[in-house]
């Protein structure tokens, strides 16, 4: 396994310490092998790990040493994932007018470079800007249509995300119920793959949870969750989810 797939699947994990030393080792070693390419993973890696611990002006001086190095090999496909996180920490700032012209360039950088399962993601995190702009309409049609992708193409590993964006809209549109029901999908989503959820989509995920428990209640939310933890992910968007709520 590649040091980059290595180091993105103890991410995934949850295993920051691990990250924290392969990412630290992989800088020593790329510097001195002038791999430009593991260099930037590796910075890009310790960027993820300090907006998981709420350092976001950390993480954003990693992404940038990141770019940086990522600019200097003059491969624009190694900017791609320091500029995502760029976006991320603007978007987890509450700067989401600025986030969503950086997941915007983003978007169009990955059409470039062919990338249309990355391009679907970005997508993903535009709409969450949209959703807290207030352009409810406009965050539904693109959370429909990412969720639209991720089935028809089997993109397994995005499954999980597409019910943290239903979790999202219907926190969002008042529907603590419905939110709660995909809530207990959405755990069971990312437990099914052994996973966590990206640091901005899990403050998304605990901002509705702790929505839904308030307005429900304990008991009624767990009755709910529950039902949700029951359900496969295709079944609980079925029909825009009618049946569930």
């Amino acid at each position: 396994m590649s040091f980059s797939d290595e180091v993105r699947a103890a991410f995934r994990r949850g295993e920051t310490d691990a990250v924290v030393r392969m990412s630290q080792a992989e800088i020593v070693r790329a510097q001195a092998a002038g791999d430009l390419a593991g260099e930037v993973e590796a910075r890009y890696a310790l960027a993820r790990v300090a907006i998981r611990g709420g350092d976001l002006p950390g993480g954003e001086v990693r992404a940038r040493e990141a770019l940086a190095v990522a600019q200097r090999s003059g491969d624009r496909a190694l900017e791609e994932r320091p500029r995502h996180v760029l976006a991320a920490v603007a978007r987890m700032s509450g700067d989401l007018a600025r986030a969503r012209d950086l997941y915007r360039e983003n978007i169009a950088l990955n059409e470039a470079l062919g990338r249309p399962e990355v391009v679907n993601s970005e997508y993903h995190n535009l709409a969450f800007c949209e959703l807290g702009l207030g352009n409810l309409d406009t965050a539904r049609a693109l959370f429909a249509a990412g969720r639209e992708r991720v089935f028809q193409q089997g993109w397994a590993d995005f499954v999980p995300y597409v019910c943290v964006a239903g979790v999202a809209l219907a926190s969002a549109e008042g529907d603590n119920t419905r939110a709660a029901l995909l809530v207990g999908v959405t755990d069971a989503a990312f437990a099914a793959l052994g996973q966590v959820p990206d640091p901005d989509d899990a403050a998304d995920l605990a901002k509705a949870r702790e929505a839904a428990i308030e307005r429900l209640g304990p008991a009624v939310f767990a009755e709910r969750y529950a039902q949700g933890q029951a359900l496969d992910p295709r079944e609980a968007f079925d029909d825009g989810g009618t049946s569930y709520t």
